[in-house]
């Protein structure tokens, strides 16, 4: 019985500098002893970008840091025996490592391709706005640097089912590829733009029998090559949910591991198309609480004028608990980048205390609110902006009370719109456990809770260290508990 904590281990800026693998190496026992269970990995593979790539603009998915491609043979991370360097430690240290899959796109192609195409409507994808035609499509993927080590598939238009240049043209835009037994983008859940099967570059047609067997092929290839223990599934919501359930499936049997997934779909304020994804998936993955994250965003910004008390409406974790992946920020939401809904800094410390000490959910920690991050970028504005974000002192505690204290039966008291707590009772198998939370978007707040009669007499402390005073337990094992303005108190027992 224990509280798991994942941390996402990178962040959109981290430097190009081939030092990632090393510092995991590094940093393993000291974050299994803080109390980091999971590390959620970026893409290992080359990028169209070579070094310079974050990885989600896929080239190779077989290159770890291994060939001359794309102007480098290490990542941005760094090298294949880096990597494998990194994992082993990790899993010394008992960490656990998930890998970050992209199977939506690849990028780069080698050569180009005459391709035969319509375009289409970038807000209506099911709207095409000319008759089909040729264009030269960069489709063509050889990957000289590899030869054909591993595998000697070559990718071709007829694995795709759009791409956005036009060589011939020097022109940008949505092309929907006229296969001939394939034509027309795949069915998604998601029906923004029409339809959202196309994200970006070329966008790969999992109808193609040869595609599928493929990518089963190097799913068992990076599994053997890896040993990872769970993924982290990149934009699924642009791809049809049959991939998965038979890719997931045929991995979990191949490798005999439960293999832990949480897939990426983006789609805050909607509960109901998440619920349906997982319905249509069958419950084979958890999902990150995109709803959860945007109410974060929105109360930080709203401050005092936001409603505590409906924190959790609307969210994943309160509808599917045992499916969600809680979150305060990731790479696509920090400051500058494409799907940026920030968390002002100062409701950070309560936000983690809302993932981090509550007994439901599956939280995962940003990197930089561990270690913090400082990085230069074009705004939407096209001024270049400086950025800062310093770490959250306060999350090393919360880990520690997460580890010991967070187990048992939770009561909410969610009855003041700017001061909200809670209580987890403790269980029997965990002595010592058990915890009292409160905080508040406003002035200094207070709250009577109960924590429960197995506690009466004994005196609480608050060991986030806002509130010096103690609370006394009463016989019926209620206490009166108190936090700061604007701030979180973790109560529990001397």
């Amino acid at each position: 019985m224990e509280n798991f904590t994942m941390l996402q281990y990178f962040q959109w800026y981290y430097p190009a500098d081939g030092s990632l693998w090393k510092k995991i190496t590094k940093d393993a026992k000291e974050l299994k002893a803080f109390g980091i269970d999971t590390l959620w990995i970026p893409p290992a593979h080359k990028g169209m970008d070579g070094k310079e790539s974050t990885g989600y603009d896929v080239y190779d998915h077989y290159d770890l840091g291994e060939f001359d491609q794309k102007g480098s043979i290490a990542t941005k991370y760094g090298s294949k025996a880096e990597l494998l360097e990194a994992v082993g430690a990790a899993q010394s240290a008992g960490l656990q490592v998930y890998a970050d899959i992209v199977l939506n796109h690849v990028g780069g192609g080698d050569e180009t391709e005459i391709v035969k195409v319509r375009k289409v409507d970038p807000q209506n994808r099911n709207e095409f706005v000319s008759d089909p035609y040729e264009i030269e499509a960069y489709t063509k993927f050889n990957f000289p640097g590899r030869q054909v080590k591993y595998s000697d598939f070559k990718w071709d238009y007829k694995c795709f089912t759009g791409v956005d240049f036009d060589k011939k043209n020097e022109e940008t835009a949505i092309y929907s590829i006229q296969n001939k037994d394939r034509e027309g983008w795949q069915d998604v859940l998601d029906n923004e733009n029409g339809n959202y099967d196309y994200l970006m570059l070329c966008d790969i047609d999992f109808r193609n029998p040869s595609v599928m067997e493929e990518l089963k092929k190097w799913g068992e290839w990076f599994h053997e090559t890896l040993k990872f223990d769970g993924f982290r599934l990149d934009a699924i919501k642009h791809m049809p949910p049959f991939f998965f359930n038979e890719w997931l499936d045929h991995m979990r049997t191949f490798t005999g591991k439960e293999l832990f997934t949480v897939g990426e779909y983006w789609s805050p304020g909607q509960l109901d198309v998440m619920l349906e994804y997982i319905d249509v998936t069958q419950g084979r993955m958890s999902l990150f609480d995109a709803c959860l994250q945007a109410n974060f965003s929105t109360a930080s910004k709203q401050g005092a004028d936001y409603d505590l008390s409906q924190i959790f409406t609307g969210t994943l974790v309160s509808a599917k608990p045992e499916l969600a992946v809680t979150l305060v920020e990731n790479h696509d939401t920090q400051p500058l980048q494409s799907l940026e809904q920030t968390v002002e800094y100062w409701f950070r410390p309560l936000a983690y205390a809302m993932i981090l000490l509550r007994a439901t959910g599956y939280p995962c920690i940003f990197y930089p609110d561990l270690y913090g991050a400082k990085y230069t970028d074009q705004g939407n504005d096209g001024e270049e902006h400086q950025i800062v974000l310093e770490p959250i002192t306060q999350i090393q505690a919360m880990l520690g009370l997460r580890q010991n204290n967070v187990y048992g039966e939770q009561r909410d008291y969610f009855d003041h719109p700017n001061c909200i707590g809670w209580t987890v009772k403790g269980a029997v198998e965990k002595p010592g456990s058990g915890i009292a939370v409160l905080l508040s978007n406003g002035g200094e707040g207070f709250k009577s809770m109960e924590i429960g009669k197995a506690f009466a007499g004994r005196t609480f402390h608050d060991r986030l260290g806002v509130i010096d005073s103690e609370v006394v337990i009463n016989e019926d094992g209620w206490g009166e508990f108190l936090c700061g303005a604007g701030s979180v108190s973790a109560w529990t027992a001397d």
